[in-house]
């Protein structure tokens, strides 16, 4: 299965479906080890803030202040790229054009 595929397994209620959470410090996703957001969690924040962009765009900008400290620590003399971390969290949110 690739990383940018959701995960199709069949689920019942005996077997939920795990979250694609952040496993910190590394920021990476939990079940699929893509750098998180992964595309899996993208869309599921994508469906939970679908009426509330600006929510969305605050709660991301509140994790990638986390995530930076975080990768900082780890690395401090090589640190995250800013704007790799902007993109990574930030850059997929936005609205597309409507051209």
């Amino acid at each position: 299965m690739s990383r940018t595929a959701p995960d199709d397994r069949a689920t019942t209620a005996a077997t939920p479906r795990r979250p694609h959470l952040a496993l910190r410090p590394l920021w990476l996703c939990r079940v699929c080890a893509a750098p998180w957001p992964c595309p899996v969690a993208r869309l599921t924040l994508r469906q939970e803030y679908a009426h509330d962009r600006v929510g969305l765009s605050v709660y991301l900008c509140a994790v990638l202040h986390e995530a930076a400290a975080d990768l900082y620590r780890l690395n401090p003399y090589d640190g995250p790229d800013p704007a790799a971390l902007f993109t990574r969290f930030l850059g997929w949110a936005r609205p597309r054009d409507a051209r």
